[in-house]
């Protein structure tokens, strides 16, 4: 099946393989063999996000990077309300169909309450973690009060849908250390023509406070897992997420390794794809924490 043209194969040069799941119409990246590595993006990104990473890993790990419904090359079936919990149940669906097992995940944004939802119901299938910037528990400090209810809101709803605000401002403002190309920027403005298609990118924002449910959920759960390894890497110049998340998943999994992202902005894969690739390379999984 040919792609969109604004999927440039010069910089993803990777097979597009599709499933089929309770209607929606997953695409994923699955390259490169070994123990199987599920890379989880955030909003308002796709699989495209870890290219660098999937060429960098893919001789050591298959790579398997899927782009949830509304998202990249993935449609979603009729009523489909694009929420974390709906995300977390597809994806869920594509492991067990994959039937991956001796799994890691990287998780970064979204990824993380996405990705920990499916990890702390199926413990018996992933091994060890990459942890981004993100959380897995519920969030209501004063500045996430703020942005979800204005992103999420009215106002955000204009800003998004009508203006593509996530993809032209939001993205590219939150790459500090380098600017992002034509082709990279076209190939996040691809998934979202129209105001009526960048609707799943407006639900993220209110669903950081609306999916206490889900969070708590997963936060309750975190303790099945935290006797596995965990490779932290984090970004100093994120705006969302600090030292206070970051030390709280060093609590979470006593046997970790951090590698601080020195100057990285919220995308951490756009700002320091060359340092993550070297620092999963190197990770002694079950070696000494620090």
């Amino acid at each position: 099946m040919s792609r969109p043209s604004w999927v440039p194969e010069e910089l993803y040069p990777f097979e597009s393989r599709y499933a089929e799941l309770d209607g929606a119409r997953l695409h994923y990246v699955d390259e490169g063999s070994g123990p199987p590595l599920l890379m989880l993006h955030g909003n308002p990104t796709w699989s495209f996000l870890y290219r660098e990473l999937i060429q960098g890993l893919r001789n050591r790990f298959r790579c398997i990077a899927p782009d949830y419904p509304g998202f990249g090359l993935s449609t979603a079936p009729p009523g489909y309300r694009y929420t974390p919990a709906e995300h977390a149940e597809t994806l869920e669906r594509l492991v067990l169909e994959l039937d991956l097992r001796d799994t890691r995940m990287m998780v970064q944004d979204w990824g993380g309450p996405i990705g920990f939802a499916v990890a702390t119901r199926h413990p018996d299938r992933f091994a060890a973690f990459v942890i981004g910037n993100t959380w897995a528990w519920p969030k209501s400090d004063a500045g996430t009060q703020v942005f979800s209810r204005l992103m999420g809101g009215p106002i955000g709803g204009f800003l998004i849908r009508r203006r593509n605000a996530f993809v032209e401002r939001i993205l590219p403002g939150n790459v500090k250390r380098r600017r992002l190309s034509d082709a990279v920027m076209d190939a996040y403005r691809g998934p979202f023509p129209n105001p009526e298609s960048r609707r799943p990118v407006h639900v993220f924002p209110r669903e950081i406070l609306r999916s206490r449910p889900l969070l708590s959920d997963v936060e309750r759960r975190l303790p099945a897992l935290s006797d596995r390894p965990a490779l932290i890497v984090w970004p100093t110049k994120d705006v969302a997420f600090r030292e206070p998340e970051r030390e709280r998943w060093e609590r979470v999994f006593p046997n970790h390794r951090t590698v601080i992202l020195e100057g990285a902005g919220h995308y951490i894969q756009e700002d320091a794809p060359e340092e993550i690739v070297a620092a999963i390379r190197d990770w002694k999984e079950g070696g000494p924490a620090g």
